[in-house]
């Protein structure tokens, strides 16, 4: 079945979390996405747990797995000339390119914007550092972690009064950027197609993640606060928490945006009326008494926000997610039958969802050297034997 985009061949020399998961995106709406890798440092996400069985290993790591559907993996030493010379060649033949690599890296290796544009022109080259190619931190080296302490997120997040807790995982990794980088290169290839010329894409993965601070930063700068961490309070809502239900360590999620819903969660729980501060005990004593997935749905059916909180092998067996269809059973050559996320969106007449498993370190290599490079079995085990390809 052809897809959204069928036909476009993306380069890529991401690794790790955001620049996998931008290219991901493509592949999954059918882009041809080839995945450089080398044996010689191997993506750190493959060597990420959880592993399949409990057991390590460069290809059953179930983070690289969800982050790579869709791709065929490459190998080639960049630090090897030969392999520039294919990896040349294979852009040539390539619409996008994309890396997260820290500013300078991919110009000492002689992968640079001005050396791909000199051998395709149309290219659309998207460099996704932290900070961005210009600046007084360019070369800072850093993670998810650190993108989130930069802009502020840790400053806003946890418990007031309490340590800087983050998001408990690598927000920037999984929303902000991927999202960004794959919106900023579908809108550069538009431009390729229409105009015939390439660019290149400056993305600061920091600056991706102040897009989701707004309402924090203006009021900074229009009121001079700087907010503190609220915890699970909501600030502008009338009343808002995270509350333990009956149950082992099972919890509700509650949001009451103004004093009509906090009215109907007390009516459901058969608390007296008042305000937040006269009730709030009352009101956890009362859920503490409840099932979390019976209180969330009672308070649905009366207009208030609420949902119980789902551990993954509940997130996993949710019905609306089966309903949807979003999980998706795929065969991994070495991890067996796997569970990968489905996109978050559907198209009404393309299917969009991951075609493939993720692929083994390496396992396209010979394909990729003969369908596009017109290389020879024998071409391609000299160029093993001389690290080349590895």
């Amino acid at each position: 079945m052809r897809r959204p985009l069928t036909g476009v061949r993306v380069i890529d020399f991401s690794w790790v979390g955001a620049g996998s998961y931008a290219t991901k995106i493509l592949a999954d709406l059918g882009a041809e996405v080839i995945k450089i890798e080398s044996t010689k440092k191997v993506d750190g996400i493959r060597l990420s747990p959880p592993f399949a069985g409990g057991r390590s290993g460069v290809n059953r790591s179930g983070y690289f797995a969800d982050r790579n559907t869709s791709k065929r993996s490459m190998l080639l030493n960049l630090k090897e000339p030969a392999a520039v010379d294919l990896a040349l060649k294979l852009i040539a033949q390539a619409e996008l390119v994309c890396n997260n690599f820290s500013a300078g890296v991919m110009e000492r290796l002689g992968l640079g914007y001005e050396a791909v544009s000199e051998v395709n022109p149309r290219i659309v080259y998207l460099s996704m550092s932290m900070n961005g190619a210009t600046g007084p931190e360019r070369h800072a080296r850093g993670y998810g972690a650190m993108m989130s302490a930069i802009t502020g997120l840790h400053h806003l997040s946890g418990i007031p009064g309490l340590t800087p807790t983050g998001t408990g995982t690598n927000y920037p990794d999984h929303i902000p950027n991927p999202g960004h980088a794959a919106f900023a290169m579908l809108a550069a290839l538009r431009h390729s197609r229409r105009t015939g010329r390439g660019q290149r894409i400056d993305m600061a993965q920091t600056e991706a993640m102040l897009a989701t601070l707004g309402a924090e930063l203006l009021d900074w700068t229009a009121n001079g606060n700087d907010r503190a961490p609220l915890g699970n309070s909501g600030e502008g809502l009338y009343w808002q928490d995270v509350l333990p239900t009956a149950g082992d360590d099972d919890w509700i999620a509650i949001s009451t945006p103004t004093p009509r819903e906090w009215d109907v969660l007390l009516a459901t729980l058969g608390v007296a009326a008042g305000a937040p501060a006269e009730r709030r005990d009352e009101v956890a004593a009362a859920v503490a008494a409840r099932n979390n997935h019976e209180l969330a749905h009672a308070l649905q059916a009366g207009g208030v926000a609420a949902a119980p909180v789902l551990s993954p092998p509940e997130v996993i067996a949710d019905p609306q997610l089966d309903h949807r269809e979003h999980w998706r059973i795929l065969e991994h050559p070495e991890m067996g039958r796997s569970l990968y996320n489905g996109q978050p969106f559907r198209f009404a007449r393309h299917e969009v969802q991951p075609t493939t498993p993720a692929p083994l370190l390496g396992q396209h290599t010979d394909e990729i050297c003969e369908e596009l490079l017109g290389l020879s079995p024998q071409q391609i085990a000299h160029l093993r034997t001389t690290d080349v390809l590895s």
